[in-house]
């Protein structure tokens, strides 16, 4: 079987992990008899300095052409000054609008392997974390009405749903639930916000259609203070953007790493968008520290949500299990390790573990 997938390597550290990433995507393909024709397109900054434009309609037109897309990670201190209309974050907004992907799943998992990394005590954590963000994409605050006031005293972003957009996003997380522990946390501020009071509505009404899955609701500031206090008691949080946006950088500390946190944005048509959650590191660039994980654990998201290849997804799972097992370690994920290994080392690690 062939698959086309379109490669955006993006800024700092994205390259690095995304080529670690596209060795165990073709070793999968050797090993399953699959082939993965990868085509890499520019987005973030290296695209403003090549085409003077953060997202240029080619990497749009090959990305809408293409079964699935990967991205590294875009931004960096060096476009920092533009325009926000004109820096790299703002192709990541126009992307997901462009591509329809308005469901952005973000599994914080513990590995027992990396408990101690883990800034939690181990009796808080537990063994066996597995909570799965579901974050509304496209709507809300990031893609309201915005702008200055004429006296250039003031500014405001405006905070937008309509009830097709809520519905759409709750069903993903109660169809989520259904085939975990059956427990959907909606997340708002129905206490202050007039959106959140619409999305708890229509999470009441939806509520009924899935009497299986248990729903309670939680305020966000609550969320993000039972996030370190008792983060066992959640397995599907769904939640807006900006929420889900701040909830799952909360998520991923408490599993160790930003670096080990990876995610899928998908929408009614074939075409996900995958991605670790970190962003671009240029601090680290270029000095193979990175830590690829996070971008090989969004390669199988790629494979079981976009292709249906489950057995190949869980073949790059346990090759990340296999390697943690043996004691391989980024140094962000060290923990009381000393030795560690660098972004090119793990990635081959985790390649030669996969089998079928």
């Amino acid at each position: 079987m062939k698959y086309q997938i379109a490669v955006i390597p993006g800024d700092g550290i994205g390259p690095e992990v995304i080529t670690e990433a596209l060795k165990a995507l073709h070793a999968v393909g050797r090993l399953f008899g699959h082939e993965f024709v990868c085509t890499t397109v520019l987005m973030g900054g290296c695209a403003i300095d090549a085409c003077g434009e953060p997202l240029p309609e080619a990497t749009l037109k090959v990305c809408r052409q293409s079964d699935s897309v990967l991205l590294g990670a875009v931004g960096g201190l060096k476009w920092d000054t533009l325009p926000g209309h004109q820096r790299p974050e703002a192709a990541l907004l126009r992307i997901r609008a462009e591509l329809g992907v308005y469901a952005n799943l973000r599994p914080a998992i513990v590995f027992p392997q990396l408990i101690d990394a883990s800034p939690l005590r181990p009796e808080i954590i537990g063994n066996n974390l597995d909570v799965l963000i579901v974050r509304e994409l496209t709507g809300g605050i990031y893609f309201g009405k915005r702008g200055r006031t004429a006296d250039g005293t003031g500014a405001f972003d405006t905070e937008y749903y309509t009830v097709p957009e809520i519905e759409r996003i709750l069903k993903i997380g109660f169809v989520a639930a259904r085939g975990r522990k059956k427990h959907l946390t909606v997340v708002d501020k129905a206490n202050v916000l007039e959106s959140s009071r619409l999305w708890r509505e229509v999470a009441i009404r939806m509520a009924k259609e899935y009497p299986d899955v248990k729903t309670d609701y939680m305020y966000v500031d609550n969320c993000a203070m039972q996030l370190v206090r008792n983060p066992t008691q959640f397995d599907v949080l769904v939640t807006s953007n900006m929420f889900g946006d701040i909830l799952s950088d909360e998520a991923s500390m408490i599993t160790g790493s930003i670096g080990m946190l990876a995610s899928a944005s998908l929408g009614d048509g074939k075409c996900g968008l995958y991605e670790p959650i970190h962003g671009s590191a240029p601090d680290i660039a270029g000095k193979g520290k990175a830590n690829p994980l996070a971008t090989i654990l969004s390669v199988a998201m790629m494979l079981r949500h976009s292709f249906h290849l489950e057995r190949e997804a869980v073949a790059v799972e346990n090759a990340v299990r296999t390697v943690l097992d043996r004691g391989a370690r980024t140094a962000d994920i060290a923990g009381r390790a000393v030795a560690t290994v660098g972004t090119r080392e793990m990635g081959q690690l985790v390649t030669d573990a996969i089998v079928c």
